[in-house]
């Protein structure tokens, strides 16, 4: 998904990049009835990365007039990472905007932006909230997975595909939730595959996430506070 890096720093990539991971669930949802429409929150998750020491991610939705911004930040030690996406919602489509994100390790690092001119599919940031819209109502299940698209963060499809669990109770330290969980998995790269947990009433929020890499947890992410603005 991203360039070869060195382990620490791709960790630190990995940290916004794969648990960003939506879709434009473009054959995965009929266009009725009217979606679970945005709502502007501030949530703080719990990051755990596989031979790295834990750390806070911070997570906005914010409308800006007609338009929304939603932010992830997080910094591990000497690495920091940040992912910015300012998209518009009508009705129950969602329209990309304007995306940017940056990484470092060390001081030494990348930014990256994506206009509107070049998001000719959701990037990553309003793929996630695309998808926690949609997921309730969307027919995917694991003998039958449901396509999905987005662009990373140089403008490159990515290609996954998702299936739907039944909702379930999901505990956090930011309390209890009757909440839909789906499974993501890369289509170049069966053996990794991503567990989201979203909030059902707030787009874009989630409860819980889990990157597994050849069988193994490589990366978590745990909702500890949530505010709703």
């Amino acid at each position: 998904m991203l360039k070869p890096v060195p382990s620490r720093r791709r960790a630190a990539c990995l940290a916004l990049a794969c648990l960003t991971m939506g879709a434009t669930a473009a054959s995965a949802a009929a266009q009725t009835p009217e979606l679970v429409a945005p709502r502007p929150f501030e949530a703080s998750y719990r990051l755990e990365i596989r031979g790295w020491p834990g750390a806070t991610v911070r997570h906005t939705l914010s409308q800006e007039g007609l338009h929304w911004l939603s932010s992830m930040r997080f910094s591990i030690a000497v690495a920091k990472g940040e992912e910015r996406s300012r998209f518009a919602v009508e009705g129950n489509d969602t329209r990309a905007l304007l995306y940017s994100s940056s990484y470092s390790l060390l001081g030494v690092g990348d930014d990256y932006t994506l206009g509107e001119a070049e998001l000719t599919a959701l990037d990553r940031q309003t793929a996630l909230f695309d998808l926690s819209r949609r997921v309730e109502r969307a027919e995917c299940t694991e003998r039958a997975p449901c396509d999905i698209t987005f662009l990373d963060h140089r403008g490159r499809d990515e290609h996954f595909q998702y299936y739907v669990h039944p909702e379930t109770t999901v505990s956090v330290p930011a309390g209890d939730f009757q909440a839909p969980s789906v499974t993501l998995t890369d289509v170049e790269k069966p053996d990794r595959h991503i567990d989201l947990s979203f909030h059902p009433q707030w787009p874009g929020l989630i409860l819980s996430a889990e990157y597994i890499k050849d069988g193994r947890r490589d990366t978590t992410l745990t909702l500890t506070r949530f505010a709703p603005q």
